[in-house]
């Protein structure tokens, strides 16, 4: 007479079964599977489990024992199946690789799966499982900018310093404007969020006109400065310098970090700021806009109050703008870096070196 053997989890595996088991991403075979030794684990006879799992007594004898020989791997992994050796993949598998990886079709930037069967003379099935086991998807790309800044060490070590270790009495605020903001009105009605459906808004849109929004965080204690104006000239930047000014107490120091647009380095902005002598500025490299913390709050408001708005002016852009600074600077959160400039250099070191 044969018995099952006795399944008993350690609470690492039991923690990791669960998990299996409940997981909406989760392969349905694997989540099968673990059931079926958490299940074995209780003490239940395999005909019991067959029959709540609505599977046979075959496959739970089968996963029961490839859990007691090779715990979680028995399990979480298919086992090799037998059969004889594809001969059709072994025959194109090196030329398909070789061809995604370092040739392109004469009329695209990149093969899809029917058109390099085409070229290779094999099926397209074929193509896509080659790619998929070797993680090639060709249809896809991961954007990148490597600053050539010739000065790109020192200002990152500036930069970064100040965010680890700033001055004492003294402020430090990243600083930036985000520029043509639209005021978009929609063509037709927007239908509202339902159970079962998504909200709904037009691909069209009415220009309403622009502005520009500048702001600056102050890292510290991540309040808001901002201030929103029709451009974007030497102008408009000497005005938020003295909103700037104004706002933050006057026997601190300011550092302020900004880019290298032009507009900040307008010999006017020069003459104002050797007026102003508790303004320091410092610049970050070019294309290099990662280090300036400014530009994910542009990216939070864009998401949560921008992209999706209708504005029927730009006053109405505005005025939706200055509500979320001041919900932000209602509870505002300071910000902390954590990367040292010496990880950050030796990063950039080695894309430098894959691009040469």
């Amino acid at each position: 007479m044969r018995v099952a053997k006795v399944i008993t989890l350690s609470d690492e595996e039991r923690a990791a079964i669960t998990r299996w088991s409940r997981g909406r991403s989760t392969p349905a075979r694997l989540v099968l599977r673990a059931k079926i030794v958490l299940a074995a684990a209780e003490g239940r006879e395999n005909k019991d489990i067959a029959q709540s799992l609505a599977c046979t007594r075959r496959t739970v004898g089968e996963w029961r024992n490839r859990f007691a020989e090779f715990r979680l791997q028995g399990i979480e992994k298919d086992a090799p199946r037998g059969g004889r050796t594809p001969k059709t993949r072994a025959r194109f598998e090196a030329e398909i690789l070789r061809r995604t990886t370092q040739e392109m079709p004469p009329n695209a930037t990149q093969w899809s799966t029917r058109t390099l069967a085409n070229a290779l003379g094999c099926n397209d099935t074929l193509v896509q499982r080659v790619w998929k086991d070797n993680g090639l998807k060709p249809h896809r790309m991961k954007s990148f900018k490597v600053s050539n800044d010739p000065q790109f060490a020192e200002k990152l070590v500036d930069v970064v310093g100040l965010y680890l270790d700033p001055p004492e009495h003294a402020l430090v605020l990243s600083c930036d404007e985000k520029s043509q903001i639209q005021a978009l009105d929609r063509t037709q009605k927007s239908l509202p969020m339902f159970p079962g459906r998504l909200k709904t808004l037009t691909h069209d849109y009415k220009r309403n006109g622009t502005t520009t929004l500048f702001a600056a965080i102050e890292l510290a204690a991540g309040k808001i400065i901002a201030d929103c104006m029709p451009r974007h000239r030497h102008q408009e930047w000497i005005r938020f310098l003295k909103k700037i000014d104004a706002q933050t107490p006057p026997g601190l120091d300011l550092h302020l970090i900004v880019d290298n647009y032009a507009t900040h380095k307008h010999p006017k902005v020069k003459a104002w700021l050797k007026r102003h002598k508790r303004f320091h500025i410092h610049f970050i490299p070019t294309s290099s806009s990662w280090l300036n913390v400014i530009e994910r709050w542009f990216r939070d408001i864009t998401v949560n109050r921008i992209r999706n708005g209708v504005f029927k002016s730009v006053e109405q852009l505005e005025q939706a703008i200055q509500d979320y600074i001041n919900h932000h600077n209602a509870n505002p959160k300071s910000f902390v870096w954590t990367k040292k400039a010496k990880d950050i250099l030796e990063k950039v070191a080695r894309a430098r070196a894959s691009l040469n």
